[in-house]
């Protein structure tokens, strides 16, 4: 099996491996240890984590539709706290003027 850890219930189906390794298709990385990053997306996905781990790079109209929309939303984002933290700037210097002018309306009435 291809695993490297102690799994007793692996996720792949014999079939897949048999299959995949018809098609010529071994991992890449001969290293037994394993990331974390790599055991949370062989539990998301773990047909996805083992053809990751042979090397095959995802090709799909759909993955680049996401890749675009992640990198739109990303934009969205950036202006969005641009916006908050020049909103914030303003909210300051008016708290400072109005500050500012009730202080000067003290020192009216004062004098």
């Amino acid at each position: 099996m291809v695993f490297t850890f102690a799994d007793p219930q692996p996720r792949i189906k014999y079939t897949h491996l048999v299959t995949l390794s018809l098609m010529g298709t071994r991992p890449q990385r001969t290293s037994p240890v394993l990331s974390a990053s790599e055991i949370g997306q062989y539990t998301y996905c773990a047909n996805a984590w083992y053809l990751q781990r042979c090397g095959h790079v995802p090709d799909s109209p759909a993955l680049e539709h996401g890749t675009q929309v992640h990198h739109e939303l990303g934009g969205t984002l950036d202006r969005v706290q641009s916006h908050e933290h020049r909103a914030s700037r303003m909210v300051a210097a008016g708290l400072l003027i109005l500050l500012l002018a009730l202080l000067i309306f003290l020192l009216g009435v004062i004098l």
